[in-house]
């Protein structure tokens, strides 16, 4: 019965640390969503939609899984990091951005930043 016992546990144990390998596909996926919410940012060139975008790419790659959220997390830093530095954009802007980006990647509705106006194509 022991034997049986810790063989179960050692089943449920090795089970839960099995699913690694997910973790570079969900990054990368997670890298691809925030790279397509910065190219449509860039397309759209609509005033105001900054904030929006953040809060989208984050939120669409968290949905990925852990993996996601993790490069959410390091790509919006490092975003934010080189912008608040060179871009000379300031303090104040930067610290809307990440507010935006830990809204989105902690699963808030991105719309709440959408403007009024912006093309429901995105």
């Amino acid at each position: 019965m022991k034997l049986l016992l810790a063989g179960l546990v050692l089943i449920l144990i090795v089970e839960t640390h099995a699913q690694w390998y997910r973790r570079p596909v969900e990054a990368a996926q997670g890298a691809y969503d925030m790279a397509r919410a910065y190219s449509d940012m860039r397309e759209a060139n609509y005033r105001n939609s900054d904030k929006y975008f953040h809060a989208r790419g984050n939120y669409d790659a968290a949905q990925r899984g852990p993996g996601g959220r993790w490069a959410a997390e390091v790509l919006s830093d490092a975003r934010e990091g080189w912008q608040g530095t060179y871009s000379g954009r300031g303090y104040e802007d930067t610290a809307a951005d990440q507010a935006a980006n830990l809204h989105g990647r902690n699963g808030g509705d991105p719309n709440v930043y959408r403007p009024p106006g912006l093309p429901s194509k995105y």
